[in-house]
């Protein structure tokens, strides 16, 4: 993306992990409604085991804080995410790369769930643990605070609107909406608080966590840990083989990596080279 210069979201590109979201949920939510309407099943247990229900993740059922995402409850709530999802995201990708997309995708939509649970449990405006949610708001609104920051000044042309708005002032129309909808009676208080903890994981993500990806950070974290216990392991057999041959009255030395360092007399005799185990 070309910072700095009007984007118009009429024709985004429909490509790798939006692609593979939209496709998802598209097709989980038409399978329900061919289920419900066309064989009358009754789908309550599936969605008790796969929504976001607080008082259910506190038991195990864990996997719920990202199962949620895939949910919706209409067909309008499908299409608006799913078209902001499309619209936003697949900047992002492009611009990101799909590994690191998908990380601030899950990151939210994980950190929302997270949110969703802690303040449903203070009860505030009478919210319920036990109160389901389901959508993939919190998560797309993790990517609208990515990109708001990111491309604050950006303006974009909004189809099929006739005019443009920075995307900085976009977010924060986003986050008011988000604000008043919690105290909104006729909508859900708990699953509007996901839309704020999507907005506060997006902001974590862009921030703090590492600019080439969770994954990689993790993976690099991984072999720094473990060549370090392989020079410990190195450096202890190396102390012990010094004592084995003290005791032997015999004098090996190792330097301080673990390596053998050969005697004098063995330098002159072979040139001066040494031998011994090279890290």
């Amino acid at each position: 993306m070309n910072r700095g210069r009007t984007i118009s979201f009429s024709f985004p590109p429909f490509a790798g992990w939006v692609k593979r979201v939209i496709l998802a949920c598209t097709g989980i939510f038409i399978l329900e409604l061919v289920l419900r309407r066309v064989f009358a099943v009754n789908l309550r247990p599936v969605e008790e085991w796969f929504a976001l229900i607080p008082a259910l993740v506190m038991r195990g059922e864990v996997w719920q804080v990202f199962t949620y995402s895939l949910l919706h409850a209409s067909f309008g709530h499908l299409f608006f995410n799913m078209l902001t999802l499309w619209f936003i995201g697949a900047y992002l990708e492009r611009d990101w790369g799909p590994r690191r997309f998908i990380e601030c995708y899950t990151f939210c939509v994980v950190g929302a769930a997270l949110v969703t649970i802690a303040v449903s449990y203070t009860h505030f405006l009478g919210m319920d643990p036990a109160q389901g949610t389901v959508g993939a708001s919190g998560g797309i609104f993790g990517l609208l605070m990515a990109f708001g920051i990111l491309y604050a000044d950006q303006e974009m042309f909004l189809f099929p609107l006739p005019f443009s708005i920075k995307a900085k002032y976009l977010v924060g129309i986003w986050i008011v909406v988000a604000v008043i909808a919690i105290f909104d009676p006729t909508q859900s208080g708990v699953a509007n608080f996901a839309h704020l903890g999507g907005l506060l994981f997006g902001y974590l993500f862009v921030k703090f966590l590492p600019s080439r990806g969770l994954s990689y950070a993790a993976s690099e974290r991984y072999f720094s840990v473990r060549n370090g216990y392989y020079r410990w392991k190195r450096r202890r057999a190396a102390r012990k083989f010094e004592v084995y041959m003290k005791d032997h009255d015999r004098k090996v030395t190792f330097d301080e990596h673990g390596n053998y360092v050969p005697p004098d007399d063995t330098d002159k005799t072979n040139g001066g080279s040494k031998s011994g185990w090279v890290n």
